[in-house]
This record gives C-alpha cells, sequence and structure tokens, in this order.
C-alpha cells in the first residue's frame, strides 16, 4: 500500500509544479535568442546556409527536391522555410507548410471517439505542418553537423510561431503539428513539451532491412523460408498468367495523365486524404533527383496497370507513391507484384534499407518489413482547444502491425 506523502512534500511538490508551468509559460512568450530568416520559397534563403544545415539531412530537405515540390505543389499547400542561425553560424533549415486540415485529418475516420470527433470538429481550420504532408519521416527540420538539436528546439519553436502570426492576414491557422517523429529524435523533441506541443503515436513505418549477402532479388528469395518463398513465386506466376508485366519507366511526362488516375483510385480507398498529388510532380522528381528516383510500371496487354515510385535517400530506399487500376487488380496481384519491385530496386539501388510507410501493414509484415514507430506532436493556439486536445491524443487508434518472420533461421 501507497504511503501517503506528509503535507509539506506535497505543497513543495504542487509549488515546483506551479513554478515548471509559469517558467514554460514565459519562455513561449519570449524570443529565443537565435538569428531566423522566413521564406515562401526555398531559394530566397541563402543557399549556402540552407545546403550546410542539411548537409548529411533526408533528400526530402535537400534544395533539388524542396525545388520540384513547389512547382507542383498540392493546391491546398504553402511551403515555408527557415533558417535558424546563432551567432553568424547556422544550426537549423526547417521546412514547412500550410495546409486546410482538421484534428480527424491526421487519424481514421472510422475509428473515432465520439470525443476526439466532436474536438475535430471544433478545431477545422488550417494548419501549419513541420515537415511533409508528401512523405513519410522526420523531414521537418534539419540541424546543422555537428550541432546539438536540443538546445536549438527553441528556436524552430518560434519560426512555427512566428510563420503561424505571419499568416493571419490570410486566416486564422490553428493546429501547429511536427510530423513524424522517429526515434533517432524522440531524445531532443521532448523540449517541445515545454511550449505545449502534445504526442500522439501514428501507425508505423514499416521497413525492411536489406542483407548485404542479396546481391539480387533472387537472394532475397533464397532467404525465405520455404512457406513465404513459395507464396512470393505464386505472385509472379500470377501475375504471369494474367498478363501483368513489370519494367522500368523512362518517359513519366508521357504516362503521367494515366499515372495520376492510378494513383486516385489507390488514395480514393484512403481515410486519410490531406493532400493530393498534383499531375506533374514525379515526372518532375524524375527530372530533379535524377538516378536518386526511379520508377517501376506493370503493363497488361499495352495499357499501364500499375506502377510504383521509388527513391534514394542516403542509405534507404523509399517505396513511396504507387498506383494501380482496381479492376485489374481484382484478376492479378498487381498490388503484391508492386511490393516485391521495391525489393527488387532497392536491392538494385545498393541500398540497406527499404521504407516502405505506414499502410497495408500485413503485406509489407510477411516481406520482412519490421515496424519502426513514428509520432507527430501537436498544439493548438487556443488554449482550451489545446487542453482538450491534450486529454484526448491519448484515445486516438492506430494500427499495429502484425508480427511475421518469413527468412530461413540461421543455423
Amino acid at each position: 500500500m501507497a504511503v501517503p506523502q506528509p503535507m509539506a512534500s506535497r505543497i513543495r511538490n504542487a509549488v515546483a509544479a506551479l513554478s515548471s508551468l509559469r517558467e514554460d509559460h514565459l519562455e513561449r512568450h519570449r524570443p529565443s535568442g537565435f538569428d531566423i530568416a522566413i521564406a515562401d520559397r526555398v531559394g530566397l534563403l541563402n543557399c549556402e546556409d540552407w545546403d550546410r544545415a542539411a548537409a548529411g539531412a533526408s533528400i526530402f530537405l535537400q534544395r533539388r527536391y524542396l525545388s520540384a515540390l513547389e512547382a507542383h505543389a498540392p493546391a491546398n499547400v504553402a511551403p515555408r522555410y527557415a533558417l535558424v542561425s546563432e551567432r553568424g553560424e547556422v544550426r537549423a533549415a526547417v521546412a514547412a507548410q500550410l495546409v486546410s486540415l482538421s484534428a480527424l485529418d491526421l487519424t481514421r475516420k472510422r475509428a473515432q471517439p465520439r470525443m476526439l470527433r466532436a474536438i475535430g470538429s471544433a478545431v477545422r481550420d488550417r494548419a501549419l505542418i513541420c515537415g511533409n504532408l508528401l512523405s513519410w519521416g522526420f523531414h521537418g527540420v534539419a540541424f546543422a553537423p555537428g550541432c546539438d538539436p536540443t538546445p536549438v528546439w527553441p528556436g524552430v519553436a518560434e519560426v512555427l510561431y512566428r510563420v503561424r502570426r505571419a499568416e493571419r492576414l490570410a486566416g486564422p491557422t490553428g493546429i501547429v503539428m511536427l510530423k513524424d517523429v522517429t526515434a533517432l529524435e524522440t531524445a531532443h523533441a521532448p523540449a517541445l513539451a515545454r511550449f505545449s506541443y502534445r504526442e500522439v503515436e501514428t501507425e508505423p513505418n514499416m521497413v525492411l532491412a536489406i542483407d548485404p549477402r542479396w546481391k539480387s532479388y533472387e537472394g532475397y528469395l533464397s532467404s525465405l523460408d520455404s512457406k513465404y518463398r513459395k507464396a512470393a513465386r505464386q505472385i509472379a506466376k500470377e501475375a504471369e498468367a494474367a498478363g501483368c508485366i513489370a519494367a522500368p519507366m523512362k518517359d513519366l511526362g508521357r504516362a503521367s495523365a494515366r499515372m495520376l488516375d492510378l494513383y486516385l483510385q489507390v488514395q480514393s480507398q484512403q481515410s486519410v486524404r490531406p493532400v493530393t498529388m498534383a499531375p506533374g510532380y514525379l515526372p518532375a522528381l524524375a527530372g530533379a533527383l535524377g538516378d536518386d528516383f526511379r520508377c517501376v510500371g506493370v503493363s497488361r496487354r499495352g495499357e499501364l496497370v500499375g506502377y510504383v515510385s521509388m527513391i534514394r535517400d542516403r542509405e534507404t530506399a523509399v517505396g513511396y507513391f504507387i498506383g494501380f487500376d482496381r479492376a485489374a487488380a481484382a484478376e492479378a496481384p498487381i498490388y503484391l507484384q508492386l511490393l516485391h519491385c521495391t525489393v527488387a530496386t532497392a536491392i538494385e539501388m545498393g541500398c540497406s534499407r527499404l521504407s516502405l510507410g505506414r499502410t497495408a501493414l500485413e503485406p509489407k509484415a510477411r516481406l520482412g518489413a519490421k515496424p519502426e514507430p513514428m509520432s507527430v506532436w501537436m498544439r493548438h493556439r487556443v488554449p482550451a482547444v489545446n487542453w482538450l486536445l491534450r486529454a484526448a491524443l491519448g484515445a486516438v487508434p492506430h494500427a499495429e502491425a502484425p508480427e511475421r518472420d518469413p527468412f530461413k533461421r540461421e543455423k
């Protein structure tokens, strides 16, 4: 049985908690002390400083990617960028997006608790996303090499505060969200709790570790146990019998209209659709990223019935946007065929990991992918709503990845 605390001890704890709350309140309402430059286009900032901060960061924070995204952004997305510096030295680069969004857009609507549904309806307005709604992963902040992120987080929080306040001319921006925080950032991101940000876990990113002994897709197949290897070969056999032929795509511009249609057929089945890919986005990426971008298409009787795009992000191959004809997929395993194409392409690209995102967890687990936790950090400009969000975010449901082990056991 717990021993009650003495009254004096409880009073001291209460005073300390109130003091901490007051200090956090004061910190939220004073400048961080960093020098901050904010722009609507990444090219308006000092390019050398941006490249210095983003050196070694994700390709989704590189200027070649961001410029392509700017030119072909979804209709409801407006980019914002910032550089955070201290004593003339750049400490961080921040990439954010303004988008029309609500709390409900961040979760699966069919599984909403009644209270969260009511809160989501109350906070529907524009949102400021630190990150990228067209990708998954920590793509909102790049800290300069050798820089300790912990003391720089207040500067990042000030960037988001300044951007939100500056956008009042275009209408209120209520929700501010730091998107897709992973285990690598978890040790530093809690500094945001002092600024009223609260964490909510999302579906995990499914990641396949690529064994360096796999020199080709056949090497991957040979590492599977007999049950899963047989299933993989059966997918290929059924696809071939249905006339579905997979091959690299070169001229994405010519096929862009069909690719958009296939993408929309997939997106229409998703319960969370905050943004829609623009028609010229993938062709623009193919031009901007060069050999770091691949696309595999599946054709049937001369017609494109599916495709999957791939981006090389340092040592990780990202199985990016996918699209397929739903009628054709009812007759042939096109989606599963495309998933196996991502494995083959990741090996060809010389990557050590394949990132497959947070949807369709079961088939990705059967490939051998394992879940990597991700979360978002959120706050609302209205203190009362922010308090309600703190209570409700813990009730947000998310799917758990199934446990699968398709590989042979080491002897």
